[in-house]
């Protein structure tokens, strides 16, 4: 069977970039701070927007905000802000890209404690949480853990971070699995 054949989520389309994403990466745990802090920006550069519209543009995102070095986009400075403005590649709002330079100093802030890892996956008590909604109409768009994660995140300084966006960041890094049930990633999580 080609993975063209394989049954996926419903949100996932018929685009091959979206169906890697969902194959590869949507829903498996991930631990690596640098990787976590990444998704956390993208997911809120997408909110009011489709998560392919800011899958699109990722790799140029990576290039052009340093791969995500929060020490370099914590030091951001207005020449860069019109930079990053001025690019197409990517979502040319400023509030969110306010929000990159806001959330890298909050997570350098937040490192200094600990792990990035540590803090996120403790709303979920370390472990995913495997949902077993029976479409994807049930499916909420935020649960009191991302609730949770929401407020605590605001109260250290970061910005887009609220419940839908952080449980769209939980399904994304595999803290939640919502793979629907006939999804062919489904049977192997469960």
């Amino acid at each position: 069977m080609s993975t063209s054949d394989l049954s996926r989520c419903a949100w996932c389309s018929s685009d091959p970039l979206y169906q890697n994403y969902h194959d590869d990466e949507w829903g498996q745990p991930l631990f690596d701070d640098q990787a976590l802090f990444e998704l956390l920006c993208l997911e809120g550069a997408q909110a009011g927007l489709s998560w392919i519209t800011v899958l699109k543009k990722r790799e140029h995102y990576r290039v052009v905000f340093d791969h995500f070095d929060a020490n370099k986009i914590a030091a951001y400075d207005a020449d860069k802000i019109t930079s990053l403005l001025s690019d197409a590649g990517i979502i040319r709002n400023r509030a969110k890209v306010a929000a990159f330079i806001s959330n890298a100093a909050a997570y350098l802030q937040l490192k200094q404690e600990g792990r990035f890892s540590d803090f996120l996956w403790s709303f979920v008590n370390g472990k995913t949480i495997v949902n077993q909604w029976a479409n994807i109409a049930d499916t909420p768009v935020a649960t009191a853990e991302s609730i949770a994660m929401s407020k605590a995140l605001k109260k250290r300084g970061f910005k887009f971070v609220g419940p839908t966006i952080c449980y769209a960041f939980m399904q994304a890094s595999g803290m939640v699995d919502d793979h629907s049930p006939g999804c062919w990633k489904r049977t192997q999580s469960v």
